[in-house]
């Protein structure tokens, strides 16, 4: 069961969901769901809720800012615009503030794209009880402009925006927060793999084989970074594996979760 609020984190309101309730004796850290680029509570749909069940986990999910319900970015394409430096604001500025406003501590840190990334460079500068990234984005590669590109040509004249809007209170400020940045020149060189070695926390990287928006370089340089980092690369599957593959991911971060509080 979803239980939705909205959380003031410095003046911008983040809707925020928990999902089951832990045990009066379950001391175990809850699984904290970051969404990718153009993702959402609602995009998510049930598969945090799927998770939960499948670790006996509680589970806390949330839009960031300028997706799902939460306080739009104000003139995205202009004043509001990101720079190439966001995932790391929200990683370091907001994750902090936000796990501090809703009492918890040391969440196990579940990202998918964009949303694993900022699992990544949180877990690199906080303690966390544990990460999984799935499809990260450590590098800027051609495969993930071009993939990025190809959604925009969708969005303009396609039917991507319709799509979005379903998930999405402001879609525009949604599509054009991530899509602006990430065809930026100044976003080319974006590349986190030297962060990564101060992670200390047990990790596992989960990507697919098929993955139009990264290669499986992507995981293979954060276990260069992490030699104790577990990967999982997946036949078959896409961008998404939670999607693709649901009863094969869920069965792997269950295991890797097996003995982490």
């Amino acid at each position: 069961m979803l239980r939705m609020n909205l959380v003031d984190i410095n003046g911008v309101l983040l809707e925020v969901a928990r999902i089951g309730a832990p045990g009066p004796n379950d001391r175990r850290e809850p699984l904290l769901f970051l969404h990718e680029g153009l993702g959402s509570i609602a995009q998510w749909g049930d598969w945090p809720a799927s998770l939960c069940a499948a670790t006996g986990r509680e589970g806390v999910v949330y839009s960031r800012r300028g997706y799902g319900g939460s306080s739009p970015v104000p003139d995205v394409r202009g004043a509001g615009r990101l720079g190439p430096d966001y995932m790391h604001r929200e990683a370091l500025q907001v994750l902090p503030a936000l796990f501090e406003r809703i009492g918890i501590r040391q969440p196990v840190l579940v990202g998918h794209s964009d949303g694993g990334t900022i699992a990544l460079i949180h877990a690199a500068h906080h303690p966390v009880s544990a990460c999984v990234a799935l499809a990260p984005h450590v590098m800027v590669e051609d495969i993930s402009v071009s993939g990025i590109e190809e959604a925009r040509h969708e969005y303009e004249h396609g039917s991507l925006r319709e799509r979005l809007a379903r998930h999405h209170d402001d879609v525009d400020s949604a599509f054009w927060q991530w899509n602006d940045v990430w065809l930026s020149p100044a976003f080319r060189a974006f590349d986190i793999r030297k962060e990564l070695g101060a992670i200390t926390a047990p990790l596992l990287c989960i990507q697919g084989e098929q993955d139009r928006y990264g290669t499986l370089a992507q995981i293979r340089d954060v276990q260069s970074a992490v030699p104790a980092a577990l990967l999982l690369e997946i036949a078959d599957c896409g961008h998404s594996p939670h999607r693709d593959q649901r009863d094969t991911v869920n069965a792997a971060i269950a295991n890797f979760l097996r003995d982490v509080n």
